[in-house]
């Protein structure tokens, strides 16, 4: 059953989170080592969330079903999509939260925040949507709503494997509520940040 809660701030959704939070910076340098698979156009970036955030990126393989039909006969075979994310540097106890981001997009949409909620002990997911980002697309034919649902299913059951915070605006928003319906085993809490921060909780 899905019980819908409204969510004034980021607070409601993360109790956990301090009230009052130190200040701190991140400075460019000059030295940022990126991942190879990403652009040239990287070093181009002048702000240094998003450099921090990009060096931590990397491709994680993603086993995913493809159906074929060959006259009447069905192949069902399995290949590996390298899919790009930033993976929490801590786990806790509690639930992951897992950043989807918007429309024309990537998981650096969320330089300013994910280090946030790291610095609140949250482990914390940011996950380019299949078809956006920085994935290795070259094997793949289909980027439709259920190729979505399916390669976020098979990352979730592969490296997240506990029930999530589910956190997106825009396209991310979208994914979420699909996947949130077609696995509302694997969602806790979903947030769409698309309606004035109404969130769902996902209860029995």
């Amino acid at each position: 059953m899905l019980t819908l809660t409204s969510a004034s701030s980021a607070l409601t959704l993360f109790p956990e989170c301090k009230t009052q939070r130190r200040r701190f910076a991140i400075s460019a340098a000059a030295d940022d080592k990126f991942p190879s698979f990403l652009p040239k156009q990287m070093e181009e970036i002048k702000d240094p969330f998003a450099r921090k955030l990009a060096t931590r990126i990397e491709r994680l393989p993603v086993n995913v079903n493809s159906l074929f039909l060959i006259f009447f006969f069905r192949l069902i075979y399995e290949k590996s999509i390298m899919s790009s994310c930033v993976k929490p540097l801590i786990q806790s106890n509690q639930n992951p939260v897992v950043l989807l981001h918007g429309f024309d997009s990537s998981c650096l949409e969320w330089r300013y925040t994910f280090p946030l909620l790291e610095e609140d002990g949250l482990e914390t997911w940011a996950i380019d949507i299949l078809g956006w980002g920085f994935s290795n697309l070259e094997r793949i034919k289909s980027c439709d709503v259920a190729s979505k649902r399916e390669h976020f299913y098979q990352l979730w059951k592969s490296y997240i494997k506990r029930p999530m915070t589910l956190v997106g605006p825009s396209l991310g928003a979208a994914v979420a509520v699909d996947f949130a319906v077609n696995h509302p085993e694997a969602v806790s809490i979903l947030d769409n940040l698309e309606y004035d921060l109404f969130s769902i909780r996902l209860v029995e």
